[in-house]
């Protein structure tokens, strides 16, 4: 309660809702930036994305490591909740999959410029690798899951074994122009349905 005798619990909850949507806005933009320019881009780059000054990445994120794990994090949940998502608004289950697998193509292009800034502290990538498949198999299982019930695709794709398999064809894609990563991971998408 205020002096007035009014509840600031609401302003607060308000002002906490429109601090995390301008960091999702400075990691929106810290993404983009990353993916056309590298993550070694000048933050006044991203602060000009945001629509911020530069003072006020700082603020988020005092160090370029904490602004670059917290742009990976973002974007593992941004692909975690887009699975779900897709099942419920895609013609079909392989249809969410095929949308899924661009978004996951998407993020690892840029997470290979994310990694090797973040292979310096060993440590601390494993911990983000680890919470990138605690995050991402069960999402890709269940999008496989549903395209093999639905007799789409072959049964008993194994989760793990296909994200590695795109994983691997998006290396070096962000500097190679002439390589196309998306269509190679989209053949390989078109591999799995089920023979006719």
């Amino acid at each position: 309660m205020n002096d007035s005798g009014h509840s600031t619990g609401s302003a607060a909850g308000s002002k906490r809702k429109d601090a995390r949507r301008n960091q999702q806005t400075l990691l929106d933009a810290a993404a983009s930036v990353f993916v056309t320019s590298g993550v070694e881009a000048p933050v006044r780059d991203i602060a000009a994305k945001a629509g911020v000054g530069t003072g006020t990445i700082y603020r988020h994120f005092p160090t370029r490591a904490d602004l670059i794990i917290a742009v990976y994090r973002h974007q593992v949940e941004a692909c975690a909740e887009a699975g779900p998502a897709l099942l419920t608004t895609s013609p079909t289950p392989h249809a969410a999959l095929e949308q899924w697998v661009g978004l996951f193509v998407d993020f690892l292009v840029t997470k290979h410029g994310l990694a090797a800034v973040l292979r310096t502290d060993s440590c601390g990538f494993e911990t983000l690798h680890t919470y990138f498949l605690d995050r991402l198999l069960p999402v890709c299982a269940q999008l496989l899951d549903a395209a093999a019930a639905s007799g789409e695709i072959r049964p008993g794709i194994d989760a793990y074994q296909l994200m590695r398999g795109i994983g691997n064809l998006c290396i070096g894609a962000e500097s190679d122009p002439r390589y196309d990563a998306r269509r190679l991971v989209a053949l390989l998408v078109a591999g799995l349905r089920r023979p006719s």
